[in-house]
């Protein structure tokens, strides 16, 4: 990742097109900004999501409103209040 490719910006979300994608159960919407090879979202879990795919690249998380759990594929779970 060259974080050197990232401008200095706001994001007004609300402006950014969003993408559904349909979970095991519940929905996600996403609205994406991409730099090179890093990839930034926002977003909207419906109630009771449960992704259909493990994901093995790492992520940072920040929980605006809400909570989540997200579970590993090793089975460790963490609570995002």
């Amino acid at each position: 990742m060259d974080s050197n490719n990232i401008p200095f910006q706001t994001t007004d979300w609300s402006v950014i097109p969003m993408t559904k994608h349909q979970g095991e159960t519940g929905v996600a919407h996403w609205r994406t900004l991409q730099f090179g090879d890093l990839r930034i979202r926002m977003v909207e879990y419906s109630k009771n999501y449960k992704a259909d795919h493990w994901c093995l690249k790492g992520h940072i998380i920040y929980c605006i409103e809400g909570a989540m759990t997200t579970e590993l594929s090793d089975g460790r779970t963490f609570l995002l209040p």
